[in-house]
């Protein structure tokens, strides 16, 4: 260890954070000036990576929990020669255009493995970054060769800690015991209002100890504990290890480190002068000439380090060809079509159990998909049937389970579900109620922002769920979920229409899918559009046509049922013909050359009145009124009520009698 090289690397990183955000007039100097010997150990001595391949398959995955401290992240990126970082980038933080953002984002450079700044949610999604080393670790790994073999290291703060996510998460890890995930905690007890005495005085070290992980405790400021401790960590391979490293928050500016003050504001000038004088710093944006010379020198061995797994991987290729062959599919962006079930008009069933019929098809011919549910496995109807390879449960004892129970952790099984899909070689579905979205919601946010393939499996989707009551009936999520970027909400109608979906979301490879399916038995019924399959894809369809129609009723989910029952009603009881769509995806749909919308709703943009545009959804109105008034929208705009479903739907006016009314007046 060349200790005196890491000085000056610790060194460049607090140069380089204090000016970057003094110039930004913005940011969190405090981590970066805090930790920065732990980021000159990691990226120096101890990551598996080489900056000139940042995607290498085999390298070890570095999270930033604590995201706000993003410059330490920058920073240690630059030095190390990741070329996505320029000095430019760190000059212009926090600037439009810039790569380095306020907190850290997936996509803009490499090295900067998942989305963090939500605090909590990094730990998590490294949680699932590890599950997903061990699976593809067990799933190709050989007797002689050793392809995915590496550590998922976090960086977490007080804040991660205090947010309930990195306890779901931690409970999950030391469960299934994740020897190869290793957390440094940058215990310097300050928060933004002040000391973290205000409220957090719990024991961290014996909750984690509770949670099954090993604790290991050191200072930040020694390279050589450092280095021990992790190796101590890697030695214990039943458990994950929690590194607590006491520190001083904004260590090396002389007036302001150990204070709230130094969270999350820039110095200002004279700290930052008398910062500089006490750390022997001259001019802005100083780097060491150490610090260049020293990372000059571990590019070759970086790069040695790659190019011997490359040969090692090459070797590996040519004596298990079938698992190469599974590689390359695991490692691309593509799905192999699968034999979906087959379903008649006429067969009644819920689009929950129409679901696992598909997503067992579906499963069985991408075996890169994996998954599972809050507790819910049954009733979410996403377990892998028997028939699938690798349907077992992912367990300590057979890592190459495909099914994971994520127990009641809505949301840390989002930001798991997060992590294996970002680790990459891997698809994640989970699964919960749809009114426990709520619980969820941050990380299918994340997943948005990111851009990230993650199926989010939602039963239950409206009063229909019955006695459970409103505490259990969603009733503005359809809407809620629908306004968040890049989601992709489908609310197949029946079971035709579920498999087709299934096979839409695992196509969906740009963002996140939301399969809204139901509880109740749904009937299936025929479809007017003979190549309704290719149709759907556009975001809705015509399932009972007409020609002129005075009327259209524009349905989702199990109101299409309800919708061609009032127009049966309607047009018994007047001239009026009446036109039905199911829309599964309002946003898909909304997407569409206007052209193509008015080939399935003629009239939809027409402001003459000539079609009456009628809208039928178990859930509030909101986002409706894109396609007619107010008040020919049968939707339900108060919380439900407990008891048997049909008779809710009665109490609270949502029946084929009040929509025919609609499409009459």
């Amino acid at each position: 260890m060349d200790t005196k090289a890491l000085e000056k690397i610790a060194l460049s990183v607090r140069s380089l954070s204090m000016d970057a955000i003094q110039k930004a007039n913005s940011g969190h100097p405090g981590l970066p000036l805090g930790a920065a010997e732990l980021g000159a150990v990691l990226y120096g001595d101890i990551l598996k990576h080489d900056p000139s391949c940042p995607s290498w398959r085999n390298r070890d995955r570095f999270v930033l929990s604590a995201g706000h401290g993003s410059l330490f992240l920058y920073g240690l990126l630059h030095l190390a020669g990741y070329k996505d970082i320029s000095l430019e980038d760190i000059k212009t933080f926090r600037q439009i255009g810039s790569r380095a953002a306020g907190h850290p984002e997936y996509g803009l450079a490499g090295g900067i493995e998942t989305t963090t700044g939500p605090l909590g949610q990094g730990f998590a999604t490294a949680v699932g970054m590890a599950v997903a080393e061990t699976m593809l670790a067990a799933r190709f790994n050989t007797d002689n060769y050793a392809v995915v073999d590496h550590y998922t290291y976090v960086l977490v703060g007080d804040g991660c800690l205090m947010e309930g996510v990195s306890a779901e998460a931690s409970s999950f890890a030391g469960h299934f015991q994740l020897g190869k995930l290793i957390v440094f905690y940058d215990s310097n007890k300050i928060t933004i209002d002040g000391s973290t005495d205000l409220t957090f005085t719990e024991d961290v070290a014996k909750r984690y100890e509770a949670y099954g992980w090993q604790v290991l405790n050191g200072s930040m400021y020694d390279f050589a504990e450092i280095a021990s401790l992790i190796e101590k960590a890697k030695a214990e391979t039943a458990k994950p290890s929690i590194i607590i490293l006491k520190s001083i928050i904004g260590k090396g500016a002389p007036h302001k480190q150990n204070t709230a003050d130094v969270h999350g504001a820039p110095l200002g000038t004279e700290e930052l002068a008398a910062a500089k004088a006490a750390l022997g710093i001259h001019g802005d944006f100083f780097i060491a000439p150490e610090a260049v010379a020293y990372f000059k020198k571990k590019q070759d061995e970086w790069e040695k380090m790659r190019t011997t797994w490359e040969a090692s991987f090459e070797a590996w290729a040519k004596e298990n060809p079938e698992k190469k062959a599974e590689w390359d599919l695991f490692f691309s962006d593509t799905s192999l079509p699968a034999v979906l079930p087959v379903f008649n008009a006429g067969d009644k069933l819920a689009t929950r159990t129409a679901g696992n019929k598909a997503l067992g098809a579906i499963a069985a011919a991408n075996p890169f998909l994996v998954g599972g549910s809050a507790d819910l496995k049954g009733p979410n109807a996403v377990g892998l049937p028997a028939t699938v390879p690798n349907a077992a449960d992912y367990s300590v004892a057979n890592r190459a389970g495909r099914y994971i129970h994520f127990g009641i952790r809505e949301f840390a099984m989002a930001a798991i579900s997060n992590g294996i899909t970002l680790h990459g070689g891997l698809r994640a579905y989970c699964a919960t109620f749809m009114v426990f979205a709520d619980y969820l919601r941050p990380a299918l946010r994340l997943s948005a922002l990111m851009k990230q393939p993650v199926i989010y499996v939602l039963t239950h989707d409206s009063i229909y769920v019955g006695e459970d009551g409103p505490t259990h009936q969603p009733i503005e999520h359809l809407a809620s979920l629908r306004i968040i970027p890049n989601v992709r909400v489908l609310r197949p109608a029946d079971a035709e229409e579920t498999a087709v979906a299934w096979e839409m979301a695992l196509e969906n490879t740009a963002g996140p899918t939301v399969l809204a399916l139901s509880r109740q038995n749904l009937t299936v019924f025929e479809k007017a559009d003979p190549d309704w399959r290719d149709t759907i894809r556009t975001g809705a369809y015509v399932v009972k046509k007409e020609d002129n129609p005075n009327v259209i009723i524009i349905a989702t989910g199990s109101e299409v049922g309800l919708a061609l029952d009032a127009a049966k009603k309607t047009e018994a009881k007047s001239k009026k013909k009446v036109q039905v769509v199911s829309m599964i995806s309002r946003e898909l749909f909304e997407e569409q050359p206007t052209e193509l919308q008015d080939t399935i709703i003629p009239g939809g943009h027409c402001e003459c009145g000539c079609v009456k545009i009628v809208v039928a959804e178990a859930g509030v109105r909101a986002g409706w009124e894109r396609w007619t008034e107010p008040k020919t929208i049968l939707a339900i705009d108060r919380f439900g009520e407990s008891g048997p479903a049909e008779k809710v739907a009665a109490y609270l006016g949502f029946t084929s009698d009040a929509l025919a009314a609609l499409c009459a007046e």
